[in-house]
């Protein structure tokens, strides 16, 4: 796809605030009739526009009530695969829900949910630490989220590539 037309533009936009939404409820809502709007919408699919669905889960209601975003400083060696290591920890550990490349001071930002102060200092501790290449960590502790979504801003964005 090289160009989004405007039902494309809508049909992602309702999509994002709800994915659970039925075929016929989508098109009813972007104003358009159930068949061409399912094939729209498999054609964003196929051109990966949208990668998947999920279900938004309440975490203090989980009773995972601190998220921390933690700075990580990872030295890159010539010829070591330790960020490459550091990379595959990250991945299996279910408490870190978000992992991003940085340029700056620090090379990584994790995002990381748990229930509370004693359990992020066990994780701290006994895993954060530990993580292959680790020299140093830096948090700080969400007080109050004033905005959390998941919505991408699409009417901002430039034409797909």
């Amino acid at each position: 796809m090289t160009t989004l037309s405007p039902s494309d533009l809508r049909i992602l936009s309702e999509l994002q605030k709800d994915g659970s939404l039925s075929n016929v409820a989508l098109a009813e809502r972007i104003g358009m009739s159930p068949s061409p709007c399912l094939r729209r919408v498999k054609q964003l699919e196929a051109a990966g526009l949208i990668r998947r669905y999920a279900a938004l889960l309440d975490a203090p209601k989980l009773g995972l009530g601190l998220t921390a975003y933690v700075e990580v400083k990872v030295p890159q060696v010539a010829g070591d695969d330790i960020v490459a290591r550091f990379k595959h920890a990250v991945m299996r550990e279910p408490s870190i829900t978000g992992c991003f490349v940085t340029a700056g001071q620090f090379d990584f930002l994790l995002r990381v949910v748990v229930a509370d102060i004693d359990a992020y200092s066990t994780l701290a501790q006994g895993v954060l630490l530990k993580l292959p290449g680790v020299q140093d960590i830096r948090t700080s502790f969400v007080l109050e989220a004033v905005k959390d979504t998941t919505e991408l801003p699409i009417a901002r964005a430039p034409a797909p590539r």
